[in-house]
């Protein structure tokens, strides 16, 4: 008996959803649902004693309930915007940016308050972090008005996006949010670069951030302590890090085994900022090394697929939003490592939360819909497309 297999969807099929499968990147999209997939599975080994801080919860897998919620709303985000056509990415984009900066400005007055910091906006039973999704909003927005600027018809691109991002800047700072600052700050700088900036512009901005930081430091007590515990640990209250760091040391090279971790217990925000930290103790070395391989992929991946585009704003707006997703996954890493101060900075597809999770999945998705095969987005054998700068 013989048996004929056929793919799920044929070459020749024209239905929006086929043609879909065929153009967009499978390998970056299972990327994104693996590390979806872990982060599910975390949840569950790390939402029983995450619940110990909080003695109104009862039920263990509390917060794995609500993490399988964020996943499903993540991965319908990013297959939702993986369909959309650049002029789709551009308009829920800009979108995504005026909605998160309308709340943001609303955050001083209705916003909630968490260890000093208004971050947050409370819906009912859930919470809505904002600066989550005004990232990939700006990122987008920035790389519109930087290839507006390359094409020479008056367009005052350059001035426009450096206008929204010093708006974001001071929104992050009012509530303050310092690890975003720096990370908005980053990939924004990045994108200007991308769209042709000239080195002597490179070295000023990066002479300018040196001298923001600074100013930050002076400008917020709660940075200087941060700074002041990672340079002098000895001399300060260290214990959030420290239990991270015996937990990644205690998981070894094949871990204690599933639900199996100890040191987990006494590691504030496990399961959201310290999830890694988590995962190492109970998978060990080799899961570790699996999630920094998956980033490493869809960084690698999509960067050489965006690199590869001929439109400019398609470009930079793609290696944006990857260069995004990387530098996010690197902070969180470095900080579990402890190789830099501590930051309230989440791990993508896998902390708790669902404003992160689903901003995640919207960011995959914009950089998905951009990077795929469509008809003139890619020529054989090229790269950097030909476009002048947008500056003299």
């Amino acid at each position: 008996m013989t048996h004929n297999y056929s793919p799920a969807f044929s070459r020749n099929d024209q239905s929006p959803i086929a043609k879909w499968f065929w153009t967009v990147d499978r390998g970056l999209l299972a990327a994104a649902l693996t590390l979806i997939a872990l982060g599910v599975a975390l949840s569950f080994a790390s939402s029983p004693a995450a619940i110990l801080a909080d003695e109104s919860i009862t039920d263990p897998f509390h917060y794995s309930w609500r993490m399988l919620v964020w996943a499903s709303g993540g991965t319908a985000a990013m297959l939702v915007a993986s369909l959309l056509s650049p002029r789709g990415v551009r308009r829920i984009a800009l979108l995504a940016l005026l909605t998160a900066i309308l709340v943001m400005a609303a955050l001083p007055f209705i916003g909630h308050e968490v260890k000093g910091a208004a971050r947050w906006i409370n819906l009912g039973p859930f919470s809505l972090q904002p600066s989550e999704f005004a990232k990939p909003g700006l990122i987008v927005f920035a790389a519109w008005m930087f290839s507006e600027a390359q094409k020479g018809q008056g367009v005052p691109g350059v001035s426009i996006a450096f206008a929204t991002w010093a708006l974001c800047v001071g929104l992050l700072l009012i509530q303050p949010d310092i690890g975003q600052t720096l990370l908005i700050t980053t990939t924004f700088m990045a994108v200007f670069f991308m769209a042709g900036v000239p080195l002597k512009w490179v070295a000023a901005l990066a002479a300018a951030g040196a001298g923001g930081v600074v100013g930050l430091y002076f400008a917020f007590g709660h940075m200087r302590d941060r700074m002041s515990r990672f340079l002098s640990p000895e001399t300060a209250d260290t214990h959030q890090i420290d239990r991270a760091s015996e937990a990644i040391r205690a998981g070894g090279l094949v871990g204690r085994g599933i639900g199996e971790g100890v040191m987990k217990r006494h590691v504030p925000d496990l399961h959201t900022d310290f999830i890694y930290s988590v995962g190492a103790e109970e998978f060990g070395l080799v899961l570790s090394l699996v999630m920094i391989g998956l980033y490493a992929f869809i960084v690698v991946r999509g960067m050489r697929r965006a690199m590869k585009l001929t439109d400019a704003f398609e470009q930079t707006a793609a290696a944006g939003l990857f260069m995004l997703i990387g530098l996010q996954a690197c902070i969180n890493i470095a900080v579990n490592l402890n190789l830099i101060p501590t930051k309230g900075m989440t791990l993508p597809f896998i902390s708790y939360g669902g404003s992160s999770m689903v901003a995640m999945g919207l960011t995959m998705g914009l950089a998905l819909a951009l990077t795929r095969r469509r008809p003139g987005a890619y020529e054989p054998g090229t790269s950097l497309p030909d476009r002048g700068r947008i500056l003299p």
